[in-house]
């Protein structure tokens, strides 16, 4: 019995000290973390984990409904995908066609109006916040300085470098790592701070990498140009003017900082997304309206470095079965897709997916929704798209 004692007030002490420790070297946000993850039977972020944060509204004006195709769900999901979708927990799954909904289908408890976690789709959303900054005079260009708004940095960064991630900041793209940037900037209550903490390291413009913390600052930027929440510069530049159906949440740090985790965590619907996709295939304009420069929508779908064809401005690039295909995606497998030669859009929203093998630039549930969606498409859209297998591709 003594000797279970002892045990038992050692593991107290143990826990005391590391709880001191994390407290001392401010990782305390580890507690939010375990609490909005763990606590609830998650063991990561997860699409409905905006309800466990501040979140500032982006309202909506008068929506347009989306009109139904005149086959609209005439044609099921394939066998392979609907089993793909029942495993992976797709809970949206959305198929626009010339400008109509072909096919749409929920799970669970999920419809139209559900507001779910856009992850990572949200810096395609930024990308085009920064397209219309410079539409609306906000900013000079893509080649305007970081420098102009933040004297701290290095004056070669240029807001290019920052949408097309070729920054060489200094910030650490781990998503495993609890102690990381990503996770602080996840879960931490001063994401401003954690970013103008960052310092560039490599040559701007050289080399394609990855980095939450270039949009990050992207939307620190787009905030000091238009002297306006970045929530409200989005409602009153996409989110009014394509009639969005539903407002949606954009997480903050904390109440108290009031940012935007701009990198990530727009909680909104498939219809309201697939709208960004066809903003883009239709190069900005809308109803007749030039919303978004057709000029810059043309840069951001072309490959911003000769070694790396697969990233433009904020968004992906690919191509597949002879289609070139641009996409909008999220660490959980959030898809906006679009295939502009057959002008198609494909959304997916759902609990697991995205996974990019190391070998990859792409995941490989992206090649599987597309050749999917290929395969349900009547015989004269995709008879010039299925000559070939993708079984190679994933």
């Amino acid at each position: 019995m003594r000797g279970l004692k002892k045990a038992i007030l050692g593991m107290l002490l143990f826990l005391a000290f590391a709880v001191m420790l994390i407290y001392l070297f401010n990782f305390d946000y580890i507690f939010k973390g375990i609490r909005t993850t763990y606590l609830q039977g998650y063991t990561t972020a997860h699409i409905d984990d905006h309800v466990n944060f501040a979140n500032r509204k982006i309202e909506a004006g008068n929506h347009q409904a989306w009109p139904n195709h005149s086959e609209f769900n005439q044609y099921e999901l394939t066998p392979a995908l609907q089993e793909k979708n029942e495993k992976a927990g797709t809970i949206a799954f959305l198929i626009i066609k010339n400008d109509s909904i072909w096919y749409e289908s929920y799970d669970e408890d999920y419809g139209p109006d559900s507001h779910t976690n856009s992850f990572s789709m949200a810096k395609s959303i930024t990308a085009a916040l920064l397209g219309k900054a410079i539409f609306d005079g906000y900013v000079k260009s893509l080649d305007q300085p970081v420098a102009d708004f933040f004297p701290q940095f290095d004056k070669r960064l240029t807001l290019r470098h920052l949408v097309s991630m070729s920054s060489g900041l200094d910030w650490n793209e781990n998503y495993y790592n609890p102690f990381g940037m990503t996770a602080r900037a996840y879960l931490g209550e001063n994401i401003r701070d954690l970013v103008l903490d960052l310092k560039v390291v490599e040559t701007p413009g050289e080399e394609f990498e990855y980095l939450s913390g270039n949009t990050q600052l992207l939307g620190m930027v787009l905030e000091k140009a238009t002297r306006m929440k970045l929530s409200d510069y989005l409602s009153q530049s996409f989110w009014k003017p394509l009639g969005m159906e539903n407002d949606a949440l954009w997480q903050l740090d904390s109440e108290e900082s009031g940012m935007e985790k701009v990198y990530c965590c727009i909680a909104s619907n498939a219809r309201d997304f697939a709208r960004f996709g066809k903003l883009y295939n239709n190069y900005g304009k809308w109803t007749g309206k030039q919303v978004l420069d057709s000029a810059y929508i043309a840069e951001s779908i072309r490959p911003q470095f000769e070694d790396y064809p697969h990233y433009g401005l904020g968004i992906w690039l690919q191509e597949f079965m002879g289609q070139e295909v641009f996409y909008f995606r999220g660490i959980l497998g959030q898809y906006v897709i679009v295939l502009p030669q057959k002008d198609v859009i494909i959304v997916r929203l759902g609990k697991e997916g995205g996974k990019v093998p190391d070998d990859k630039e792409h995941p490989n549930d992206f090649y599987f929704y597309l050749e999917e969606v290929l395969k349900m498409l009547p015989q004269d859209d995709k008879k010039d798209c299925l000559k070939e297998s993708a079984v190679s591709r994933y």
